[in-house]
Parts: structure tokens; C-alpha cells; sequence
């Protein structure tokens, strides 16, 4: 029978060492993935209060015009 050698146990070292450092590298993109979208969402935010205020402004355009031309609703 043959003899076994510690070569499985170095394998499984490797693979184990293998593992941690994909891990390590996967939580480290993660990370950056949840500060991007903090940013986007962020960035989200800030163009709906925009569109709010051009909403805003548009919907008190008419009245606007019809002042600065002097318009009376008779």
C-alpha cells in the first residue's frame, strides 16, 4: 500500500489561503459597489428635487406670462 505524504494537507493549505484571499478581494468590491450606489442614489435624490422645482416652475408659468403681458380674465 502506498504511503500517504503530506502533500494533501499542503493542497489543502493552498486552497484554504486560495479562498481567504478571494474572499478578502470579493468584500473589498462589495464595498466599493455599496458606495457606488450610495453615490447614485445620492446623486438620484438631488435630480428629483431638481425636477420638482422645474415642475414647479413650469406649472406657474401660464400665470406668470399672463402677468408680465398685463392679461385681465374677464
Amino acid at each position: 500500500m502506498a504511503k500517504r505524504t503530506n502533500d494533501g494537507r499542503g493542497n489543502l493549505e493552498q486552497a484554504m489561503a486560495l479562498l481567504i484571499q478571494n474572499q478578502a478581494s470579493f468584500l473589498s468590491h462589495l464595498t466599493e459597489t455599496y458606495q457606488r450606489l450610495a453615490r447614485i442614489e445620492s446623486d438620484l435624490d438631488q435630480i428629483k428635487a431638481i425636477l420638482l422645482r422645474h415642475e414647479q416652475t413650469l406649472n406657474e408659468l401660464p400665470e406668470a406670462i399672463r402677468q408680465k403681458i398685463g392679461y385681465k380674465a374677464g
